[in-house]
């Protein structure tokens, strides 16, 4: 599941709009809303996304002295946000910090949206790479995979995990995981990180799949225990964590993102001006270590490497979808 980017086919798919994306930002700067700005969060306060966007929102309040506020939008696995973002005013008071667990994998898994990802969405800036996470509860004393494993094999009833968000890639990679060590798991939608975080604290769910960003301050808390993740190598802000080639199960690599959007009928100039001032912020040193503290690799990106980043992961999941027997629904 490595992603290989494809620019040609990022041009092919986003034509004039891409090229737009794409012009030097001197030619193309606008003076950014002087109202509140709003971020939207397809998911509830407290999880990985939230924080990580509070934190962003944070600093880039500092730097441009607008009143910025995060507003969560949870439901249907990060749809409304994208919804809203889409009917939203264009005028750059309104973005959202979203993730490839919603922007892509909703839009390989369902047969309809309201919304188009590549045509009613502009990329603005990449915000950082995370990878899935395989977290067990405390409560029944696993630390590694291989005690996991065991554990399951004792406790057939058991034999499920929840997710932060069916249709995407923390709903396949828990079912793709089951296959690969011989015992099937069921998910169990969640809505967010939040309530599925609550239940494995408190020992209501044995198990769960999300970002690694969700689970790695609780994690390291001791609350919970995270035995494997996706990403092809070791990452940066849990150096601890095994992933999931390590265990033995290569075929399993993946590494989702995370970025901002604006409504695809926000102007090249105010898309390039938001491109600049969150560049900004996401490459200080300081931004980049905190971030890291939750789980996110930041690195910022142009809207149109973005746009490829978002092509390319569209494809791969597509045929890591048909892997796990998943249909469009």
């Amino acid at each position: 599941m490595t992603i290989r980017f494809d620019r040609r086919k990022a041009l092919a798919l986003t034509g004039g709009v891409l090229a737009a994306a794409m012009a030097p930002r001197a030619s193309l700067a606008q003076s950014l809303p002087t109202g509140t700005v709003r971020v939207l969060v397809g998911f509830p306060a407290g999880g990985g996304s939230d924080v990580m966007a509070r934190i962003i929102a944070e600093k880039l309040k500092e730097r441009t002295g607008l009143n910025i506020i995060i507003d969560n939008r949870p439901g249907n696995s990060g749809n409304l946000a994208c919804e809203m973002l889409k009917n939203g005013p264009a005028d750059g008071s309104l973005l959202m910090y979203g993730t490839s667990a919603t922007t892509v994998a909703q839009r390989v898994t369902r047969k309809q949206l309201q919304y188009d990802v590549e045509k009613d969405l502009a990329t603005i800036a990449l915000a950082g790479t995370v990878s899935v996470a395989f977290v067990v509860s405390a409560a029944i004393g696993v630390r590694t995979m291989p005690e996991f494993i065991e554990w399951l094999k004792k406790n057939p009833r058991k034999q499920n995990f929840g997710t932060t968000a069916m249709g995407s890639m923390t709903h396949f990679f828990g079912v793709l995981l089951g296959k690969e060590i011989g015992v099937p798991l069921e998910p169990i939608a969640y809505k967010g990180a939040g309530p599925l975080i609550a239940d494995l604290s408190a020992g209501h769910a044995t198990a769960g799949c999300g970002g690694v960003s969700d689970f790695l301050t609780h994690h390291k808390a001791e609350k919970m225990r995270i035995i494997a993740i996706s990403a092809p190598k070791r990452v940066n802000a849990a150096p601890d964590l095994p992933t999931i080639a390590e265990l033995g199960y290569p075929k399993l690599n993946y590494e989702g993102f995370y970025g901002f959007y604006g409504p695809s009928k926000m102007s090249p100039g105010l898309v390039a001006t938001w491109n600049k001032e969150l560049r900004a912020v996401l490459d200080s040193p300081d931004m980049r270590q905190r971030l890291l503290g939750v789980g996110l690799e930041a690195q910022s990106s142009t809207p149109a490497e973005l746009f490829t980043r978002q092509a390319n992961l569209i494809t791969t999941m597509t045929a890591t979808m048909k892997a796990a027997g998943v249909e469009p629904e």
